[in-house]
């Protein structure tokens, strides 16, 4: 199942609406990392009262509806990073988030395109297209997406999944510069903590995304 989400505009940069473009076939990502199930229960519990608790700041965040009755979207921005709560009305508890964070790596010009998406996601509600949702949600709206240092075999396969409607390249990440490598990379050149994967959201062409972040 893929929800039906309505557009981000109201709070990510415009899409700069640009011709279509070919999609390239996803370079292989390392995994470095695994994210177990342990404390997530009572993260997402503690972040699900926080929602509805009168007066903290989390509650009382606009409400984004979904073609899925049992679940609504929450966000907010702060700092220029934007979290996206999915909470379940119906069983009173949080499904999961997604944070598009800042990357302190990168310089100022790529600061103003650039986020790195986070999320968390209860077993109970994975494999329902979820994260993939709103990952597609903020690409329309004109983000691009970078990948961190580390990847969870979740956050690989989706990164797989996304490449096959978004345009996807490697770079190289050092002393706040991007190195543009190529859509595809050896085993060798992947295996470097400074290799990072993008993907450019609707509206950017590798050409513009060159000019606005400084890429070489």
């Amino acid at each position: 199942m893929i929800l039906a989400l309505p557009s981000l505009q109201m709070f990510f940069p415009p899409s700069l609406r640009p011709p279509p473009v070919r999609r390239p076939r996803p370079a292989e990502l390392r995994i470095d990392v695994e994210h177990g199930p342990d404390r997530l229960d009572g993260e997402l519990a503690a972040i699900h009262g926080r929602l509805h608790q009168p007066g903290h700041r989390l509650h009382g965040l606009p409400v984004v509806a979904t073609d899925d009755p049992d679940l609504v979207l929450r966000w907010r921005e702060a700092d220029g990073e934007f979290y996206v709560y999915v909470d379940d009305v119906r069983h009173h508890r949080l499904a999961g988030y997604v944070v598009f964070n800042r990357l302190i790596e990168v310089n100022r010009h790529a600061d103003r395109c650039l986020r790195a998406p986070h999320s968390k996601f209860d077993p109970r509600y994975r494999r329902r297209g979820l994260a993939t949702a709103i990952y597609r949600w903020g690409l329309d709206a004109g983000l691009c997406l970078l990948t961190g240092a580390r990847q969870s075999p979740a956050a690989h396969a989706l990164w797989h999944a996304l490449a096959r409607h978004y345009t996807i390249g490697c770079v190289d990440l050092r002393d706040k510069t991007l190195t543009y490598l190529g859509r595809e990379v050896s085993p060798e050149v992947l295996g470097k903590l400074s290799t990072r994967m993008f993907l450019l959201g609707r509206g950017w062409t590798l050409d513009r995304f060159t000019a606005a972040t400084g890429m070489r």
